[in-house]
């Protein structure tokens, strides 16, 4: 009989050590979780930056190409040809 109570002692030791370390566990995957989550909140913004200075960098580039600077002249024309070929397609738009 004491060995059966051994064993069951036994048993409920592990299981107090595996609950703990259950418990450890989901904290630090809780803790995991909401540093992924603050990682992509943070990759989103920074995507978001990106964007706006490349928008900036490219309107930057056009004033100085109006302005008279030839490094990035092709480029304004390009720009400007397709602005003039959306404006002509709204035109055909409203009259039809």
């Amino acid at each position: 009989m004491s060995e059966i109570g051994a064993i069951v002692d036994s048993l409920e030791v592990r299981f107090q050590r595996l609950f703990k370390k259950m418990e450890s566990l989901q904290q630090a995957n809780q803790e995991l979780t909401v540093k992924l989550e603050e990682s992509d909140a943070i990759i989103e913004n920074q995507n978001q930056e990106i964007k706006n200075l490349k928008s900036d960098f490219d309107s930057i580039k056009i004033t100085n190409s109006l302005l008279g600077s030839d490094e990035y002249k092709r480029d304004t024309k390009l720009k400007i040809n397709s602005l003039i070929r959306e404006i002509d397609y709204c035109i055909a738009q409203l009259s039809d």
